[in-house]
């Protein structure tokens, strides 16, 4: 699962209640064996989420075209006190970009009054 991350992008496929499934292009981190995602709370991944935690993910580029095969996988919701360590993955991985993207989301969320981010944490099947 740590070797996905060799591009920038990987594709997170959830699956609605009908069984549907839904790629999206995410930025993800090796954090031991899994992989950590960051994204909008109230976004379509993570109510799917909600719902089951089965997923696939593979390599993609910006645009969410594959770049590899799907790999099952498990996926669950972080609660806070566990976003540092992936939180810290992230940085290691995006750098200079993640800082900013990180910073810029604390801020509205700051100015906002409420937390509005999620992190995943995807771990083999």
């Amino acid at each position: 699962m740590s070797a996905l991350p060799g591009s920038r992008y990987v594709s997170l496929t959830t699956f609605r209640r009908s069984g549907v499934a839904v790629p999206t292009p995410v930025w993800a981190a090796p954090d031991g064996g899994d992989l950590v995602v960051w994204t909008r709370a109230d976004s379509g991944k993570v109510k799917r989420l909600r719902h089951t935690g089965r997923v696939t993910v593979a390599l993609c580029d910006v645009r969410g075209n594959l770049q590899g095969e799907a790999v099952d996988a498990q996926a669950r919701l972080l609660p806070p006190e566990e976003w540092p360590t992936a939180l810290r993955a992230l940085a290691r991985r995006y750098g200079w970009q993640w800082r900013i993207t990180y910073g810029a989301g604390r801020l509205v969320g700051i100015l906002r009054r409420r937390e509005r981010r999620a992190v995943i944490r995807i771990s083999p099947a």
